[in-house]
């Protein structure tokens, strides 16, 4: 990454400064007097030239004024608002014992050391204003912002929203998010960049099945592998929103904008002298390379975190699909010997372990082993699992608690409710005051507790409704605030927790489950070591669900599973050979009762173990490509490794096509000057085909010495493709000779 600061032509005194990294420049302009922000001048493909380019960019790209609006030029700064000339979202919303005031930023310092630092007063209104861009070698850019109430006087500074906003140019004029909905996740959906307000707002006080992940916008009819892109993510498990937005008359000296921030209810954030509101981070990324060119900059940012999983990821078996509340001590032993003879390297015991939870309405919040169930407590199914080399995980849900359960018997006060009464129930739960910390220390010695007893391994930790009324009682000296909003505080006491159990077992790992895919963000991977990408094992449906998780989350986080013949929540009932190839695109392991396979299920998931360990190094550490046919039936995911001499790509039917042959797909991201040899990877399932005869190729990739290709003709041409049936696919794995 480098970093300068260049004079622009006309502006004495006044340095343009510079971020940029891996071909991604942010550029900023700050007012010689310091008496303003500085401006947005440029976010996105980095200028050839270095400095004196960026300054005459600033130079000739001021626009002009129009009539019937702003007599001169306006700036889009760092945190747009109306004092800058911008009537679009503002960046900064609030007021102090209702009174908004004319917010004008003052004593601006713009500081550049590998990150953009601003620091700013508000003229008469006691608010210090601190704004950091850090730009990472992935070209990933970070921006933190956070407000400090400096004033004297009893009335608190009332934060409505502090959000990071950047710029857009004309040529982004196409919109592209993701929503979705329980066991139908990241569902992508495209519409023009149109005048007014593209918003994305969650406030489900988790990040949401329909959560967008990434708000993106691009040139038109960007895809996968071609097209400029930009966007945006808010780092943060709570209520949160993203937007873009376009004026009739411009953002400043661009066409429109791009944003998101943590969304705040009425009175959630009340600083009081001294105190200080920091904001989630909101992550921008930029690319030339389409959406694949975004996946390779948030994943080689994300693996160079300090804390990402370096060691292999175990193969899995959870046990909810297998047995869901029938925890019975000899059914789970058959299970772990079964596990272990195929491969198997953790083995998850899922809900109904603990207290009276026999069924989903009694139990929640009991975090103590059931006398029940367990006469001699986890410790002789723990020492069976290890005794045969595995590894011990156990579900929780810490944060929802049942009525029907000893904890809130003992502790009504406990729930986090209305005074008026309960919130409707969502599968029978309601929300543990995390806030309290009575409440979350009697918590995290319990589940310590467990760890330390059991030597637990690994947590999968559930979140499994959205938090509705989520309000508690505060109290501040003298003063008494009923109901005041408390997603917020919830979120960041829950983040604690994470790191107060992570701090006491530095070794545990731990998921982020929410009903599946409903907590997937950047905030909580920070304190987790994956998540569960949804509750829907069907494979058919995961295709679409992990093609579009994969754009943020890298696939060593992503949890992919084996499920049964056929699946729980759709009743689709889906071959084997299908199955195995979609849970070998994440970190794979099983769900799935597998003491009821056959012997010739079990040679087959031996395999597919085998293979899953085998191809890990590969699978978890190189870059994903992403194409497919022309009608979209058929989708091509590859991984390649850094000097593009090892791949691995998956070629999938979804359902039939409009022709009866599909042609030769590409497989992109090869190197042209090298050949490889192609096989297919019989341990990921051989296709159900509707055909006379095969492509010529097939038989040959087949063998054990594969076929030899030109990487040219495999990446420009491709390979034609079997006549699959529906819910069918092969493995193709390429090594450079």
């Amino acid at each position: 990454m480098s970093l300068s600061s260049h004079s622009p032509a006309g502006a004495t005194g006044t340095d343009v400064h510079i971020l940029e990294s891996a071909g991604t420049a942010l550029v900023l302009l700050p007012r010689a007097d310091g008496a303003a922000l500085p401006e947005v001048v440029h976010w996105g493909p980095a200028l050839h030239g270095g400095p004196s380019t960026y300054a005459a960019l600033t130079a000739v790209t001021t626009p002009p004024a129009p009539p019937s609006a702003l007599d001169e030029p306006w700036p889009l700064t760092v945190l747009p608002g109306e004092a800058d000339g911008w009537s679009g979202t503002p960046g900064w919303a609030g007021h102090r014992g209702g009174a908004v005031g004319a917010v004008r930023w003052h004593d601006v310092t713009c500081a550049a050391e590998g990150t953009a630092l601003v620091t700013s007063a508000s003229s008469g209104d006691g608010i210090r204003l601190e704004l950091r861009h850090s730009l990472d070698e992935h070209g990933v850019l970070r921006v933190d912002a956070s407000l400090t109430n400096e004033g004297n006087g009893p009335a608190p500074l009332d934060v409505s929203a502090l959000r990071a906003i950047l710029p857009l140019p004309v040529r982004a004029d196409e919109v592209l998010d993701l929503t979705g909905r329980w066991c139908r996740e990241r569902a992508p959906q495209r519409s023009r960049l149109d005048h007014g307000t593209h918003l994305r707002a969650s406030r489900r006080g988790r990040t949401g099945h329909d959560a967008t992940l990434l708000l993106m916008a691009g040139t038109r009819g960007f895809d996968w592998r071609t097209g400029e892109v930009w966007a945006v993510h808010t780092a943060w498990s709570g209520n949160h929103e993203h937007l873009v937005e376009s004026l009739p008359e411009g953002a400043g000296r661009h066409h429109a904008v791009l944003g998101g921030g943590e969304l705040l209810a009425p009175g959630e954030v009340r600083l009081y002298p001294g105190e200080t509101y920091a904001a989630p981070t909101v992550v921008f990324v930029h690319s030339t390379e389409g959406l694949d060119g975004l996946s390779r900059r948030l994943h080689g940012s994300l693996r160079a975190r300090p804390r990402h999983p370096s060691r292999p990821r175990p193969v899995v078996l959870n046990t909810w699909e297998a047995v869901y509340f029938e925890t019975d001590l000899d059914h789970l032993k058959a299970l772990a010997d079964t596990a272990a003879r195929i491969g198997v390297e953790r083995f998850v015991l899922d809900d109904g372990w603990f207290g009276s939870r026999r069924h989903d309405r009694a139990g929640l919040g009991d975090w103590v082993v059931s006398g029940d169930v367990w006469p001699e407590g986890l410790g002789p199914l723990v020492d069976h699992v290890k005794g045969l080399g595995l590894e011990f995980g156990l579900w929780f849900e810490p944060e929802m608690v049942n009525e029907d359960s000893e904890l809130v018997r003992a502790h009504p006060h406990w729930v986090l409710r209305p005074a008026a009464g309960s919130p409707r129930e969502w599968r029978h739960q309601q929300l543990l005051d995390l806030t309290r910390d009575d409440a979350r220390e009697q918590l995290l010695e319990r589940i310590s507790g467990l760890v330390t007893e059991y030597g637990i391994d690994y947590i999968k930790w559930d979140h499994n409704r959205d938090l509705l009324e989520a309000v508690h009682t505060v109290e501040r000296g003298d003063r008494r605030r009923i109901d005041a909003p408390a997603v917020h505080a919830h979120t960041l006491a829950f983040y604690r927790l994470l790191d107060d159990l992570r701090a006491r077992h530095p070794r545990l790992e731990i998921e982020s489950c929410s009903s599946g895919g409903g907590r997937v963000d950047l905030g909580v991977l920070e304190h987790t070591d994956r998540i569960w990408t949804s509750d829907c094992n069907d494979a058919l449906e995961r295709a679409s669900i992990q093609r579009w998780t994969s754009l943020l989350v890298p696939p060593e986080l992503m949890g992919t599973h084996v499920g049964p013949a056929v699946a729980h929540t759709s009743h689709r009932t889906v071959d084997l050979g299908f199955r195995l190839l979609m849970a070998l695109q994440g970190h794979a392991g099983l769900e799935w009762d597998i003491t009821t396979c056959s012997a010739e299920e079990l040679e087959v998931l031996a395999a597919w173990t085998a293979l899953a360990r085998e191809l890990r190094p590969l699978l978890h550490t190189g870059d994903l490509v992403r194409s497919e046919s022309p009608d979209g039936t058929v989708l091509v995911t590859g991984t390649l490794d850094a000097e593009r001499r090892h791949a691995a790509y998956t070629v999938a039917r979804l359902v039939t096509g409009r022709d009866a042959v599909t042609g030769a797909l590409p497989l992109p991201g090869l190197d042209e000057t090298l050949s490889y040899a192609v096989r297919v990877r019989p341990e990921a399932g051989l296709p159900a085909v509707v055909q006379h005869t095969p492509p010529a190729w097939w038989g040959a990739a087949l063998s054990d010495e594969g076929l030899v290709v030109p990487g040219a003709v495999l990446a420009r041409v491709g390979l034609p493709v079997p006549v699959l049936g529906p819910a069918q696919g092969y493995l193709l794995e390429l090594r450079a000779l």
